[in-house]
């Protein structure tokens, strides 16, 4: 009987082959857990070590880079305002029409002279230079001016003023005469307004006198104790 179990026991230890068979296996294993861990280890590579840093989700893909246009080129989104070729209009400023001037009168008779700018609704002055003669020398303003209706102009007479004698006026209309006096060669001097009929005049009718004297006349009625004035030449 004991024999038998020895043998038994040699027969279990003898076996060489089931210990040589877990040897190997327990090398396959280790091939097999390196291979796994070399695998594992790619994988995480792979994925650049996202999940290794401690991240829980995954890394976010790069945003497209924007399109740089080339400098100087035109940006398509911009319009550029087109520009007016066309020049501005330019008015023509009309030409001024001529208008009033002083007549040529240097070296006419000075009666004629004033006559002429009556005719033209111009209004004179008579200066007599007192020397010999009747004409006239200049004008102020000069002759050729342009002037406006009414414009007094100056005439400026060689020699000195000749005598006239004083229209009788009383009882006519007062612009009547005022126009008489004028036409002489004298100047009314109005007393009592304007309007009506010349009741009495200074100096009286019929006597001489000279160019530009003054002559009061007193149109309407005539105030009650007024006495003759001299007028004022």
């Amino acid at each position: 009987m004991i024999e038998a179990v020895d043998g038994m026991t040699d027969g279990y230890t003898g076996g060489g082959a089931g210990a040589g068979d877990d040897a190997g296996s327990d090398r396959l294993t280790k091939l097999l857990g390196g291979g796994l861990a070399v695998v594992l280890l790619a994988a995480v590579g792979a994925t650049g070590g996202w999940a290794l840093a401690g991240e829980d989700d995954a890394p976010t893909p790069p945003a497209t880079a924007a399109t740089t246009l080339p400098t100087g080129a035109p940006d398509a989104s911009r319009s550029t305002p087109a520009r007016s070729t066309s020049s501005p209009t330019r008015t023509s400023t009309p030409a001024r029409p001529a208008g009033l001037t002083v007549p040529e009168v240097v070296g006419k008779d000075f009666a004629e002279a004033r006559d002429e700018l009556r005719e033209r609704r111009l209004g004179w002055r008579l200066v007599f230079l007192g020397g010999a003669g009747k004409t006239v020398e200049r004008t102020s303003p000069a002759v050729g001016t342009e002037v406006r209706p009414g414009r007094t102009v100056t005439l400026y007479v060689s020699g000195p003023a000749p005598a006239a004698t004083v229209p009788d006026v009383v009882g006519d209309d007062c612009d009547e005469a005022a126009d008489d006096l004028v036409d002489e060669g004298f100047y009314p001097r109005y007393r009592s307004g304007r309007t009506g009929t010349v009741t009495r005049q200074d100096p009286a009718g019929d006597v001489t006198g000279r160019w530009n004297d003054q002559v009061s006349i007193w149109c309407g009625e005539a105030p009650a104790g007024s006495g003759s004035e001299t007028p004022t030449p």
